[in-house]
């Protein structure tokens, strides 16, 4: 399957509308797609994915190995319950944690803190576009995600490490985005990353010349009334190599309260962080009952 590729370039101008319908079908039948010309700075984002390597080598590769996780492969006992990842996650708003990682690079930070105020920019007009696209107000989204501080946006940090038994183990287990715009920055060797569309398992290649991939949280689908999409996705670990993922989520904020637009007449709604704790203890499973409970909460 050829996956939506949508060039921001070409919204300006005569292929504008083509473009939109293009990134509508992409929300609605897919739940990801790629996004080219963004106007992120491409030589940030390799430098980004340079020190994010780095970082990885010269403080956590030696004690992944070493970890309990790598010891159950080893050993071929139970993995059906783990991820081959080696992870930590980043808050930028509203407020930032990054300077509680003592082990983190000044510059790695300088590059990380650059490199997202340009990813939100990007998020935020997708999300105008999204609106749109959905004949709601332009800056709907957004609002909706805000709560009282605003939006909130993060980034997990992940590499998934050259696996012996790849056969053993997931990467990352099967499952949907708890929250809302996810902006993906991949290695460009490595795959792994899988999303399910029409019951088989598409394959996402390594991002290459920095394309942006892109996929829509379980909070778009139910602020969309279930016209876009929420795909369930996984990463399939490699015995050849080494993944980088470094992927940014454009959430509501915990005290937003969240549900269908209604204009697209779907009557819920509920706290996000109460969401989130359900997601905790469900991530792993279907979505539906998911949905459901929270529908029974409100």
């Amino acid at each position: 399957m050829e996956i939506p590729v949508v060039d921001f370039n070409e919204l300006n101008g005569e292929k504008r509308s083509k473009t939109m319908a293009l990134l509508h079908q992409a929300c609605e039948k897919w739940g990801f797609f790629q996004v080219e010309n963004h106007g992120v700075d491409k030589k940030l984002m390799e430098k980004v994915k340079h020190l994010v390597n780095k970082h990885y080598e010269e403080n956590l590769k030696e004690s992944f190995y070493e970890s309990q996780k790598a010891k159950s492969l080893e050993n071929k006992g139970n993995t059906s319950d783990i991820d081959w990842e080696s992870s930590f996650f980043i808050w930028h708003r509203p407020k930032s944690n990054i300077n509680e990682f003592a082990n983190i690079s000044e510059d790695l930070r300088e590059a990380t803190d650059e490199y997202i105020a340009q990813l939100i920019k990007l998020a935020q007009k997708l999300s105008e576009l999204m609106c749109e696209n959905l004949g709601l107000e332009q800056g709907y989204i957004m609002e909706a995600f805000s709560g009282s501080k605003g939006p909130s946006v993060g980034t997990k940090v992940a590499k998934y490490p050259q696996c012996p038994n790849p056969e053993l183990v997931r990467g990352l287990r099967e499952h949907t985005d708890a929250g809302g715009i996810i902006l993906l920055l991949q290695d460009d060797q490595v795959p792994g990353l899988e999303f399910l569309k029409d019951g088989k398992w598409v394959e996402i290649p390594p991002s290459k010349n920095n394309t942006i991939f892109v996929n829509t949280g379980d909070q778009v689908e139910i602020l969309s009334n279930g016209r876009y999409k929420s795909t369930l996705h996984r990463v399939m670990a490699d015995k050849n190599g080494s993944r980088l993922s470094i992927a940014t989520f454009y959430n509501p904020a915990g005290d937003a309260i969240i549900s269908p637009a209604p204009k697209l007449l779907y009557p819920n709604q509920f706290r996000f962080q109460d969401y989130l704790q359900l997601y905790a203890t469900t991530k792993f499973l279907d979505k539906g009952p998911r949905f459901e409970s929270m529908k029974n909460k409100a």
